[in-house]
């Protein structure tokens, strides 16, 4: 089996135009068809189409080099917050600022916006599959349910997010042959029940990885972890353990125990790492071989290909700790030399070792601290909060690195000299961080004298891993009520990750917990968070403080919102104030609005806006059973 990328060539024009209006949403009618595929390299041209565009709501940067568009999932939940201080336009008061009409897309912080435009491009490509196979000679029937199985998969994957960011939103299922502006809502049940559908399909269809010649591409494994999350969203719940214990123990994947692949580590003189299975793991060399076992869905990355978009990791995800409101008690400040300074040190080098990063999201206490206690206890020996090993980064690792700060040059960074604080913005520049997930290295630095600013390479990075599954089956369980089950299944996830602290018993807040331990800058955190909210609300079980929800109320109080009044030592709880901006969130900002652009595009139909947002209305008419959506497409 090859391990490397699936080879791309494109047959179809892709818009790439990185600037502020690439990011403004299509408006849904205009919509044009895209060219018949009347080959087999055509379809495969549109699935490459269909994986690249995945990737990109990891990878995506604009031209400006500063954010991706997962940290917007993150910045609306429990786990981060915006943090680019220098900022007027800072995203911090979500509760009045997000609008139909204003703070969906900000200074390229904040990409809500890329959210609902590109995810509707996304749904394009997969429909531009289904629409015409149909028109492709020679095709039997195998090949064309593994085309239509995973276009299935693409499309699903962006409406099951649709369907947790905006609500109830638009089916798409077609590539409209004429221009179509009467577009009504589709109620989110009835959308969650036609990819339910759709994935039960895929996972019969589409091959296993073992089958494939190439790693990256949607495979069976893949499809049935979205099927566990189409059930959990559906309140099937036995439905979703029997899915996933097939991908646990009969689809030859297994959890990574031991060290394996390609052993990477920063620059040694500065940043020592003890070598782990939880950094090689996440090393984006490993991602994609053949001897890990874990990986159920990876997608290609990698430097030095035409295909690679540097992710910046690094640049977006670390503390700026190179700039002068972060000083000695001398008053100096860290500096970034390059290799070529008479002042650079090779065992301070920390721009080559941990990135220079400008902090466009920081993580919260919760994320750094409190997330970390288990049965009361802090678990030091958890690898993925691990500073011992050098997984984890603790700002009091770091070290002056200024040879003309002769009293402090070499010793560990401190936040307080006595009584006085030495950092004057710890928003952005005095914080921990996950640095076995945020290292990247990146070619361009490596060996170049000149440069000062290593901001994070290209990277294989992780779709579905089966440490998720486990996780997914114990929340299964839990609704059910099988409290043993689901101990069992989040205890393997902190058995390997070499934990002391185990549960004897857990609470969805556990469960969730551990999500955000181990799939930090994997799972989509808002989105999680709120498909979670949903389906315990079916569940009718109650949250770790007692507390019980109504699906359809969830604008008003849901278990998203009480996570970030409980946890977020941002949101409504220090009142944090930066540029005039309070940090705040609302019970409604749970669901993202439709943007006004859209609905104004919409000229013969109403779209449903979201509670709490201008323009809303009740009694909005919407599809309530997809058939009766996908009919009316066929009209036009």
């Amino acid at each position: 089996m090859k391990n490397y990328y699936i080879i791309i060539v494109f047959f179809i024009v892709i818009i790439t135009a990185c600037n502020k209006k690439y990011l403004d949403p299509d408006p849904l009618s205009f919509y044009e068809p895209e060219k018949t595929f009347s080959t087999k390299s055509g379809l495969d041209a549109a699935i490459a189409m269909c994986d690249k565009h995945l990737r990109s709501y990891w990878s995506y940067i604009t031209t400006r080099d500063i954010s991706v568009p997962i940290n917007t999932e993150y910045m609306l939940s429990d786990m981060a917050v915006s943090a680019k201080t220098d900022d007027g336009s800072i995203f911090a008061d979500v509760a009045t600022r997000l609008t139909p009409t204003d703070g969906m897309y900000t200074n390229d912080v904040n990409m809500m916006s890329f959210f609902w435009g590109e995810t509707y491009n996304g749904i394009k490509y997969a429909n531009t599959i289904t629409t015409f196979i149909d028109k492709v000679p020679g095709l039997d029937e195998a090949t064309k349910h593994d085309y239509i199985g995973k276009a299935y998969f693409h499309r699903s994957f962006r409406y099951l997010a649709l369907c947790f960011q905006f609500n109830n939103v638009p089916l798409i299922t077609q590539i409209p042959s004429t221009p179509k502006q009467n577009y009504k809502s589709t109620s989110r049940e009835a959308i969650l029940e036609m990819i339910t559908n759709d994935m039960e399909a895929a996972v019969q269809w589409v091959p296993e990885q073992s089958g494939m010649s190439h790693i990256g591409m949607i495979n069976k494994g893949a499809c049935r972890q979205l099927l566990i999350k189409c059930y959990l969203a559906t309140g099937q719940w036995d439905k979703a353990i029997a899915q996933a214990d097939t991908l646990i123990n009969n689809s030859g994947y297994s959890l990574m125990t031991a060290p394996f692949g390609t052993f990477e580590s920063p620059l040694e003189a500065t940043w020592h790492i003890t070598r782990n299975v939880i950094w090689d793991l996440h090393r984006p060399v490993n991602k994609c071989i053949i001897a890990n076992k874990e990986a159920i869905l990876a997608m290609p990355n990698r430097d030095n290909t035409d295909a690679a978009i540097k992710m910046r990791t690094m640049r977006n995800w670390g503390p700026m700790w190179n700039i002068s409101t972060l000083v000695s008690p001398a008053g100096k400040f860290m500096q970034c030399y390059a290799s070529s300074s008479k002042s650079y040190r090779a065992n301070l080098d920390f721009n080559s070792a941990v990135g220079r990063g400008i902090a466009m999201i920081r993580p919260t206490w919760f994320a750094t601290e409190d997330l970390w206690y288990v049965n009361g206890i802090n678990d030091t020996a958890d690898l993925r909060h691990n500073s011992r090993v050098g997984n984890w980064a603790r700002m009091d690792s770091l070290k002056y690195n200024d040879p003309s700060d002769a009293a402090y040059f070499g010793k560990n960074l401190r936040l307080y000299e006595g009584s006085k604080i030495l950092c004057s913005d710890t928003v952005r520049n005095w914080f921990d961080w996950p640095h076995y997930k945020v290292f990247v290295n990146d070619p361009d630095h490596i060996g170049n004298a000149a440069s000062n600013n290593n901001r994070g390479g290209a990277a294989d990075w992780y779709c579905y891993r089966l440490a998720e599954t486990y996780l997914l089956r114990a929340e299964a369980e839990f609704y059910k009520g099988n409290i043993g089950a689901a101990t069992k299944d989040v205890n393997v996830v902190r058995q390997r990750a070499q934990c002391r602290q185990l549960y004897a018993t857990v609470t969805i807040g556990d469960i969730v917990n551990e999500r955000g331990r181990e799939l930090w800058m994997e799972e989509w955190r808002h989105m999680e968070l709120s498909r979670i909210s949903y389906s315990l609300a079916l569940s009718g079980k109650s949250d770790e403080w007692g507390n019980t929800y109504n699906a359809a109320t969830l604008s008003d109080n849901s278990y998203w919102y009480q996570r970030i009044q409980h946890y977020s030592n941002y949101y409504n709880k220090n009142k944090v104030t930066v540029k005039g901006r309070s940090y705040t969130m609302a019970p409604h900002n749970i669901y993202w609005p439709i943007p006004q652009s859209a609905i104004d595009a919409n000229l013969y139909g109403k779209l449903s806006q979201n509670p709490g947002y201008n323009g809303y209305a009740s009694g909005i008419e919407m599809w309530t059973k997809w058939e009766d959506a996908v009919n009316d497409e066929d009209k036009n």
